[in-house]
């Protein structure tokens, strides 16, 4: 057996007892080599005995203990080679249906008017309550497990939960304790367990209470390091001399005097901003954050012009070849009366193309780059490049930033987000950059007209769409799933664009989206649907970050309640986008009453940060095993929404820190997830 001192966090999995190579390779698929990596693993959510609930009181989809009398005799019946066994059971609050799949043994244990203590997960189907899946318990069991949680951790196939925990009940036993890098003093200041005992506690907690005590110091430690490392950016970008001073903005504003638009306030303001910063001398760092439909990427073309003006080239990033070919056919149609030399560079263009666009880059025969992440690969070469942009920067790693900047010699950057973030945390997540905020939206935009309805409303939207198609308008429907998943009762993009095939004939052209069609297959039905060939369009939340359709005025959202107040305005943003009045309707799946609070928020408010700020006052402590906005900034524990007061906290020690203290090392050490104990005490 090995000893303590033998294990470090260093090690392969295989020193602990019962993890061999087979085994290894299974954790390796999760990101899981070495001891360390396993400690880092944490559950993704745990599993509770809550107490014994009414059958009047169940909730939908929620896994729930009911104490029941058997009412009928079991039903065993067959569905495309499916054994289907149910049965009715009541409780003095009303009845319900049990139903097992694939488990015909289990009628024998069904008699009629037997009493049953079940655990399974609760469905709403047919109008009844049904328990699928119910496991048999003992009060004994009941009362043994009924405080205790059990970890479940993310998983892959052939890895069992069982296993997982095992070898971490080893690891935390065996590891030697490090010593805190946070005195008692910082710890009793910011309300924070010492860290070893978080480790131990996240894993195998004793109680609710101590595993939220153990999150908050693991997603304390996160946020720091994160806070860390982007102070440590700022005070580098901060004493960078730019190469590309610019103080001639005359074709700018040329172009900005001969828009068929003028500027709102909040875009003036901005730009004077980034003139400033192009003409200080040293790198531009600057944020963009506006609202859907603000006007960001107007001021990105002023920026760019300044740049081209001055000599030198510029270039924009965007996270999808539709999108990044949108910008190019825009800057072409815009900017081509005035001189300017505009490049496509797509991963999906010819051998010959990309040849062509990456000489024209090199020799300087074209002034302005459009491109996805096929503009950071090694072999494309800039010549001059002052200004580097990064559209919707939420969905870009810091390091595909950086490997954008590194193609020249310290150009400018300008990154722009939708992300509606209140302002506090937006000053703290994007800490190493400067912030411009937009927050005022074009005159000539019609505030969009919402509606937060149940499923009964289906046939009613079906409607209002089919006339607006008659209209010339068109549609997107959003759904969560691609296909249908037996265990989850929501809409999926497959099925429902076959069905609304079916209900509108050939009246209304209907065509299906998804994150699983080859790239080319998507770019071909966005574009279509840009170009009117497509009347509605069933879409999972890839269309997030998609082309700009101002004839889209209808946005309807299947099962709403399972995205992200942040993500459902950034859905809706999707419409309003013309000159037509637009409309987004929120199918709600569920009649729980906190889901409808938080979908009214929208139904009220088309402002992206007021929607934001009241987001954040909904969610409790207990929020965050639920629902992750899609796109965030992703950490391995923390939340951006949920844990924003955590956040804060941290980046308050942070600015505190003296940055001297972490030595003379790599900072990429203050982005990994393990205990960093040996860097510095504070």
């Amino acid at each position: 057996m090995n000893s303590v001192k033998m294990m470090e966090r260093t090690d392969s999995l295989e020193k602990i007892k019962g993890v061999g190579p087979k085994k290894a390779e299974l954790f390796a698929k999760i990101g899981i080599q070495t001891i360390g990596d396993l400690i880092d693993h944490y559950p993704r959510s745990y599993d509770r005995y809550g107490e014994i609930v009414p059958v009047c009181d169940v909730q939908e989809g929620s896994l729930q203990i009911i104490s029941v009398r058997l009412k009928s005799t079991p039903s065993v019946q067959r569905y495309n080679g499916l054994t289907v066994v149910t049965v009715l059971a009541y409780d003095e609050t009303g009845q319900i249906r049990l139903t097992w799949f694939n488990m015909p043994y289990i009628r024998q244990y069904l008699k009629m008017g037997t009493s049953l203590l079940l655990r399974g997960t609760i469905r709403y189907k047919r109008n009844q309550y049904v328990m699928e899946q119910a496991k048999f318990l003992t009060m004994q069991d009941y009362l043994n497990k009924k405080e205790i949680l059990l970890p479940i951790y993310s998983l892959t196939a052939g890895l069992t939960n069982h296993a997982v925990t095992q070898a971490m009940t080893a690891a935390i036993n065996e590891v030697p304790i490090q010593k805190d890098y946070l005195s008692a003093a910082v710890r009793k200041e910011y309300d924070l367990l010492e860290r070893s005992k978080a480790v131990r506690e996240i894993h195998f907690p004793r109680t609710y209470e101590s595993m939220l005590g153990a999150r908050r110091r693991l997603v304390f430690d996160e946020f720091f390091r994160f806070s860390l490392y982007l102070r440590m950016l700022k005070e580098e970008n901060r004493q960078t001399v730019s190469a590309y001073q610019v103080t001639e903005t005359s074709l700018a504003e040329r172009v900005k005097h001969e828009l068929p638009y003028e500027l709102t306030g909040a875009q003036e303001k901005v730009w004077a901003e980034m003139q400033k910063d192009l003409a200080s001398g040293y790198v531009m760092n600057r944020l963009i954050q506006g609202d859907v439909g603000s006007g960001k990427t107007i001021l990105a073309v002023l920026a760019l012009l300044a740049c081209i003006d001055a000599g030198y080239q510029g270039c924009m990033m965007a996270p999808t070849e539709v999108l990044a070919r949108q910008h190019y056919e825009n800057f072409v149609k815009l900017l081509a009366p005035y001189g300017v030399r505009v490049t496509l560079l797509v991963g999906s263009m010819t051998a010959k193309e990309k040849r062509e666009a990456k000489e024209a880059i090199i020799s300087h025969q074209t002034d302005l780059i459009v491109g996805t992440h096929a503009v950071i690969q090694d072999n494309v070469t800039f010549d001059h490049l002052a200004l580097v942009i990064t559209d919707e920067q939420h969905r870009f790693g810091v390091g595909q930033r950086q490997a954008l900047t590194k193609k020249g010699e310290e150009p400018h950057v300008l990154v722009m987000s939708a992300t509606p973030i209140p302002r506090t945390l937006a000053m703290i997540l994007y800490g190493d950059m400067d912030l411009s905020v937009v927050d005022e939206k074009p005159a000539n935009r019609l505030p969009i007209k919402n509606a937060v309805v149940d499923t009964r409303y289906r046939p009613t939207a079906y409607r209002f769409i089919q006339k607006q198609v008659m209209e010339g308008r068109q549609a997107y429907i959003i759904c969560p799933m691609i296909e249908e998943d037996e265990d989850l009762d929501v809409e999926n993009v497959i099925d429902y664009a076959k069905s609304l095939t079916m209900i509108y004939g050939d009246a209304v052209r209907v065509a299906a989206l998804h994150g699983r069609m080859k790239a080319s297959e998507k770019n071909e039905v966005m574009q279509r649907f840009a170009q009117g060939e497509i009347d509605v369009l069933v879409s999972t939340t890839v269309v997030e970050v998609g082309v700009d359709v101002p004839n889209a005025t209808v946005m309807m959202i299947e099962n709403a309640e399972r995205f992200g107040l942040a993500q459902l305005h950034q859905l809706r943003g999707r419409v309003g986008r013309g000159e037509y009045q637009s409309y987004c309707v929120l199918v709600s799946g569920t009649a729980k009453e906190e889901t409808k609070k938080r979908l009214e928020i929208l139904n009220h408010s088309n402002d992206g940060f007021e929607i934001a700020r009241e987001d954040l006052k909904l969610r409790g402590p207990g929020d965050f095993f639920g629902i992750r906005q899609s796109g965030d900034l992703e950490f391995a524990i923390g939340d951006i929404w949920n844990d924003a007061e955590i956040l804060k906290s941290a980046a308050d020690l942070a600015s505190k820190t003296d940055l001297a203290s972490l030595g003379d090392r790599d900072p990429d050490f203050l982005k990994n997830n393990g205990c960093f104990a040996d860097a510095f005490t504070l």
